[in-house]
């Protein structure tokens, strides 16, 4: 997997990308990032990138000159690259949306600042509007490292054989269930006995039911999409839904 990431702070992403599984990843060779500013693609003196808006208003606006001959010259680079554009307004990313963009042979993420992209950038070039969140942030380039790292650890190869996003919250539609590790007791609270039993279909029982109680209490909304069975509706209602 191929991410060109298109941004005016290219600098933001030193420390992020060099370690954990980003790292692991381009060290295997199954990632591949290379960073663009989009800076050099102004052709002004003052490599001008952004201007006052149309119509007036506060803050600017990123002029379609540069951040267009970025994102083509990135696609000459990774040219059957899907173009993202993270965005308050975009479609929200989910689970399900990473795996969809895990499977792309690669994808050019433009980083978006100031009051927004002139349109005509979208019209042109981008292929998803993308948000992680009905929040504001200064600039694309955070969002563009979430939406690096979700898809990364789901690129085959990535995690360890003793690691597995197959059991990740939102993997299934649910939450996932409480996990525990050694000692057995810590300040006073203990770790549930069916862990300790050794039986696996008892085990694999009582995660799927605190999975669904978790979702439950917490995200209840996730249970009107989530792939259920006759055994989760009966869990459910014996839950008290």
């Amino acid at each position: 997997m191929r991410f060109d990431i298109l941004t005016l702070f290219p600098e933001m992403f030193r420390g992020p990308f060099d370690e954990s599984i980003i790292r692991r990843g381009q060290d295997k060779g199954l990632v591949s990032i290379v960073l663009h500013q989009i800076r050099e693609y102004a052709t002004d003196r003052h490599q001008t990138v952004d201007d006052s808006p149309y119509g007036g208003g506060a803050g600017m606006v990123m002029k379609p000159e540069p951040l267009s001959a970025c994102i083509t010259a990135a696609r000459l680079q990774n040219p059957a690259a899907t173009v993202l554009l993270t965005t308050p307004r975009g479609t929200p990313l989910t689970h399900q949306l990473a795996v969809e963009l895990a499977g792309k042979s690669g994808l050019i993420i433009v980083c978006g600042r100031y009051e927004g992209v002139d349109e005509r950038v979208h019209e042109l070039h981008v292929d998803l509007e993308l948000s992680i969140g009905d929040y504001v942030l200064s600039g694309g380039e955070l969002a563009a490292m979430v939406v690096v790292d979700s898809i990364t650890r789901l690129v085959p190869g990535v995690l360890g054989s003793d690691e597995s996003a197959a059991d990740d919250s939102f993997s299934d539609g649910l939450l996932e269930y409480p996990q525990y590790t050694r000692p057995a007791a810590f300040c006073g609270l203990t770790v549930p006995e069916v862990l300790l039993s050794g039986n696996h279909a008892r085990i694999a029982q009582w995660r799927r039911q605190q999975a669904l109680q978790r979702t439950l209490e917490r995200r209840p909304d996730l249970l009107q999409s989530a792939p259920l069975s006759e055994h989760d509706r009966r869990l459910l209602a014996e839950l008290g839904r």
